[in-house]
């Protein structure tokens, strides 16, 4: 997830803690919350069999834990927006079970959404060890800052406090969260190809709920009749083809696309119905259609500019 991402229950059970969304868990975290009973929302996850997807669990896993994407990271680190505590590929360490009603009446699947404990947990790990990660977390922060922690993190300079297994752990729960939450939001998710589902599924992992924002294409992929392609004359109907080139458009000409490009590119090629046949093809196509944004780049270009302007211009005033 991005730093910024990570990561919905409709009905929580009435000794969860239910903040509003996206609200961290206020720390310190009591006992009784690191340790919640294994069962809903929970136990759909632990009942998670691979033939329930048609792509490779472990490639969407290699893929989030990319360093091109969340990197991988094996001790708490600040999220870079908002100095949140993440590890592994972007696992939010402190956020409370949320509430995220399904507001489609045509899809039966139900959002899930449980604390970072509850997920802890699922993965197998100990409760009161996400609570001494935590408190470390808070001592380094105020020691190190946001800028020297982040520093160190690029520098690899962290004591590990996950192993390799455990991290993978984490991000195998995570994902399977992701691929549930997928299913609540597209109604026809089943019968998508592997790599459309794989694309859905990469996209809640990275958004979480901001996922809900992006109105267009989530009508776009649920075929609601206005969202379908602008260029269908009344009463023409859509082809396989030119569902899913409309779906593709409506990502393509998101923020998100343009800020995070390299990223979008690959998710949204694979949302090409002929994306299994030429991958490279695919990749190409939406590539030429993504114009990432180059603020920070005109920037640095223009005050180097003006510099050089400036040296020049003291140049010549000292020759004459």
């Amino acid at each position: 997830m991005d730093a910024a991402g990570q990561a919905t229950a409709a009905q929580m059970p009435s000794s969860a803690t239910v903040t509003p969304l996206n609200l961290p868990l206020q720390r310190p975290i009591p006992y009784m919350v690191v340790s919640p009973t294994l069962s809903s929302p929970i136990q759909p996850l632990l009942d998670f069999r691979d033939s329930d997807i048609k792509f490779n669990l472990g490639e969407l896993m290699s893929n989030l834990r990319d360093t091109r994407h969340e990197g991988w990271v094996l001790a708490a680190y600040p999220d870079p927006k908002t100095s949140r505590p993440l590890i592994g590929a972007g696992f939010s360490l402190d956020v409370s079970a949320r509430d995220h009603p399904q507001s489609d009446p045509l899809n039966p699947n139900q959002f899930l959404e449980p604390s970072s404990a509850q997920l802890w947990q699922a993965a197998g790990l100990d409760g009161i060890r996400l609570q001494s990660i935590l408190d470390q977390y808070d001592e380094d922060l105020a020691k190190w800052k946001k800028r020297n922690f982040q520093r160190k993190v690029r520098q690899h300079a962290l004591e590990p406090q996950l192993t390799e297994a455990e991290a993978t752990q984490l991000l195998r729960i995570s994902t399977i969260q992701a691929v549930h939450n997928a299913r609540a939001y597209c109604r026809g998710f089943d019968q998508f190809t592997g790599y459309q589902q794989m694309a859905l599924s990469q996209l809640v992992f990275q958004m979480g709920v901001n996922l809900e924002e992006f109105t267009h294409f989530l009508g776009a992929i649920n075929n609601d009749p206005e969202y379908r392609d602008a260029s269908l004359l009344p009463g023409e109907t859509e082809s396989d083809a030119q569902h899913w080139k409309n779906v593709q458009s409506m990502l393509i000409q998101s923020d998100w696309a343009r800020r995070y490009s390299t990223r979008a590119i690959s998710v949204i090629a694979m949302f090409d119905a002929e994306y299994a046949n030429d991958p490279a093809s695919a990749e190409r196509k939406v590539r030429a259609q993504v114009h990432p944004y180059r603020h920070h780049r005109r920037r640095a270009a223009t005050l180097k500019s003006a510099s050089a302007k400036h040296k020049k211009s003291t140049s010549r005033t000292h020759e004459s």
